[in-house]
């Protein structure tokens, strides 16, 4: 089983969250920047983007091995990977 730990950390423009992802072979650890605009834009109503930031994890080990994310990034960094990112995870948030 996989598991997915986001602890967030405020900042004047957004978050920066530290997510580590583990399973039977080990764990990753990720560091994403999500802005105020990027919660609101994809998890209307939410006040910080830890549920926002963990579905997001889930739909990219859908697509993807822990091994392959990258280690830093943006959150809509990921729309550029997956086109269907945005659509699918308003759908889930």
């Amino acid at each position: 089983m996989t598991e997915i730990d986001v602890q967030t950390a405020d900042e004047a423009d957004g978050w920066t969250c530290l997510v580590r992802v583990s399973d039977a072979r080990g764990s990753s650890e990720y560091r994403v920047r999500v802005s105020r605009a990027d919660l609101q834009r994809l998890a209307p109503g939410a006040s910080d983007p830890t549920d926002l930031v963990r579905r997001s994890f889930e739909f990219l080990l859908e697509r993807e091995p822990k091994e392959s994310i990258l280690q830093t990034f943006d959150l809509p960094v990921i729309g550029r990977y997956f086109p269907e990112y945005e659509a699918t995870i308003r759908s889930r948030v």
